[in-house]
């Protein structure tokens, strides 16, 4: 960097979320950068193992490759074995590894069985996606699509996402969402912000996809909105446990007070994202 360059303040949905969900988890992973025993839970090893796979799928299909679905479920169960980490939590009561291993199976049977021969024009897969909030640059959102596609008949950009979750969003939790319709941004600043962009979600627990648009003037409120956030973000000092259900699955909980714990008095490094 330049001198008197301004150095850029890069920030992720994900990052935005745990701020929104528990200041003291956003602290302790990203003011802290606190090391938890246990990263993740059975639930994310399940999402980040389909993840790969679906990425591993599409990126032999660019390169004119399309796998058999046994293929794809051996990926998988390579995958899933050389993820997976003894002792990983499983939070709801009567379940094994077994159980969200097979759970794992029956997404990517259904998803190949839905979306094959696999001919939606896909351009990239995990695609990196960086957007400036402010007309300086100081404040940026950096991301990575899930899968980008263009559909020839329509013109539009599509933006991918899977989700291994098992709850249903409502409507509401679709008009609200803020990480596709950040990257929706990021595209028509890529390939032209007259571009159409849809978002489309693939949930995969009920073999459903729903789609989703957003305006100009709704994209240009999510900019302002987004920027807010990260300001209050700054101007926070008390960074106040907020305890739920998602409790149960933070990877803080057992150094969380509120939960009677006490967080180490030294502290080790995590990256950001």
């Amino acid at each position: 960097m330049k001198s008197g360059e301004m150095k850029s303040k890069f920030f992720s949905h994900s990052r935005l979320s745990a701020f929104e969900q528990c200041k003291l988890k956003y602290k302790f992973r990203y003011i802290d950068k606190i090391i938890p025993e246990m990263e993740k839970t059975i639930e994310s090893h399940l999402g980040k193992v389909v993840h790969s796979t679906l990425e591993w799928l599409y990126r032999q299909i660019k390169n004119g490759f399309v796998p058999t679905v046994d293929e794809v479920i051996f990926y998988y169960s390579k995958a899933w074995k050389e993820e997976y980490e003894e002792g990983i939590p499983i939070i709801k009561k009567g379940l094994d590894s077994e159980h969200y291993f097979n759970k794992g199976v029956q997404f990517l049977i259904n998803y190949y069985t839905e979306h094959k021969p696999f001919d939606d024009n896909t351009i990239d897969v995990e695609k990196e996606i960086e957007l400036s909030l402010d007309d300086t640059g100081e404040y940026k959102i950096r991301g990575f699509i899930d899968r980008l596609a263009m559909n020839p008949k329509t013109g539009e950009y599509e933006v991918h996402d899977y989700k291994t979750s098992g709850n249903f969003p409502s409507n509401e939790d679709i008009e609200n969402d803020r990480q596709l319709a950040l990257y929706a941004i990021g595209i028509k600043e890529i390939y032209g912000k007259e571009k159409d962009v849809k978002l489309i979600w693939h949930y995969l627990s009920f073999n459903k996809k729903i789609h989703s648009k957003r305006t100009d003037e709704q994209l240009e409120n999510l900019k302002k909105e987004t920027l807010k956030l990260i300001k209050e973000i700054e101007a926070t000092k008390n960074f106040e446990p907020t305890k739920s259900s998602l409790c149960h699955w933070c990877e803080y909980k057992p150094i969380c007070p509120a939960w009677g714990n006490k967080p180490p008095e030294r502290q080790t490094e995590l990256g950001d994202f």
